[in-house]
């Protein structure tokens, strides 16, 4: 199985490497090489490298350059998104699985396996920033010319919003759940001030009728505050002002009446909602948000296998050779 990983510990970094063309035409031990180049950073002894994500190749100061394989150059150049996280973690992950009775394939960041379900080639290629609202953390990933270029975590999420609801409303935190799911709302204009909802009482305490107004007044707020860090973070990186294609937001807590208006107004940008795509089947089933990181993890072990398919095991010359290189291509390109 493929399993997702996220938290405070992950940690981002853009990192270039460089080799020489050995044979004057790249193939793929040139890009292994260079891409082991790009990993040698330094990294905290605790943690542990999860993805390195090629942004684009450089021959011979040609840049802009996605797929390298078969063209002439001296010097190949990669620049490369390397994400780490705490090694501990990832071990956990691993050991929980595999107290079930499966074996872990591979750990993906999750806004990334979030990515493979939600966004389309022409946000990527135009610019787009991915924030994955889930339980415990809020997930972000910038993309741009049709890669990755910056990823964060923020440690607000669902989580703090059925805190708030349960400490404000003196209810237990199951029932708080329970009301944010179904009558939360993330923008308090948006709410009708004559609806009323029941909360549950702590212990044998009778139950309360509230306005859902007073419900939304007391998760906005919270939803304000997680954006504007949002906002914060993407000025940090840098690419603020490259996300021409907006926002999207996806994962269980996005989908809130509410939570879109609300992030145009902090955003100042277009922001959709992301439902994962490019499955059949179950169609009704997976499209809600809170599908998005499962549907891209399976995106992404299909993409990994077809990968592996198409690599060269056995080659008796060069018309072989060729043939393959076309299809791993072909499969670079369209998955």
């Amino acid at each position: 199985m493929y399993a997702s990983i996220s938290g405070n510990h992950v940690q981002c970094r853009n990192s270039p490497g460089i080799v020489p063309i050995r044979d004057g035409e790249v193939t793929w031990g040139d890009l292994d090489r260079v891409l082991e180049a790009a990993k040698a950073v330094a990294i905290p002894a605790d943690q542990k490298i999860l993805h390195v994500l090629p942004q684009e190749y450089i021959i011979d100061s040609q840049e802009g350059i996605r797929d390298p394989i078969g063209m002439s150059g001296v010097r190949l150049e990669a620049k490369v998104h390397i994400v780490t996280g705490a090694d501990s973690s990832a071990q956990n992950i691993v050991k929980c699985v595999q107290r079930c009775g499966l074996a872990v394939e591979d750990i993906v960041l999750e806004q990334l396996a979030s990515s493979f379900a939600v966004l389309t080639d022409d946000e990527k290629d135009l610019g787009v920033c991915i924030v994955d609202v889930g339980g415990g953390t809020t997930d972000i990933a910038v993309f741009g010319g049709g890669a990755i270029r910056h990823t964060a975590v923020i440690p607000i999420a669902g989580d703090q919003v059925t805190n708030d609801i349960a400490v404000s409303m003196r209810t237990p935190t199951q029932y708080a759940e329970d009301i944010k799911i179904r009558y939360a709302c993330a923008l308090s204009q948006l709410a009708n001030p004559d609806e009323t909802i029941e909360v549950p009482s702590v212990g044998d305490r009778p139950p309360r009728r509230l306005a859902r107004q007073t419900l939304a007044e007391i998760v906005e707020p919270r939803y304000e505050e997680l954006f504007a860090l949002i906002r914060d973070e993407l000025r940090r990186s840098g690419f603020e002002e490259s996300v021409a294609a907006g926002i999207v937001l996806t994962g269980g807590s996005s989908k809130m009446e509410g939570a879109i208006e609300l992030a145009e107004e902090v955003f100042h940008m277009p922001v959709r909602l992301g439902i994962p795509q490019y499955v059949s089947g179950l169609v009704d089933v997976v499209s809600n948000p809170i599908h998005a990181t499962g549907v891209g993890l399976l995106l992404y072990a299909k993409n990994n296998i077809d990968l592996q398919r198409s690599e060269p095991l056995v080659l008796s010359g060069p018309g072989v050779k060729s043939v393959l290189t076309r299809m791993k291509a072909w499969f670079q390109g369209n998955f």
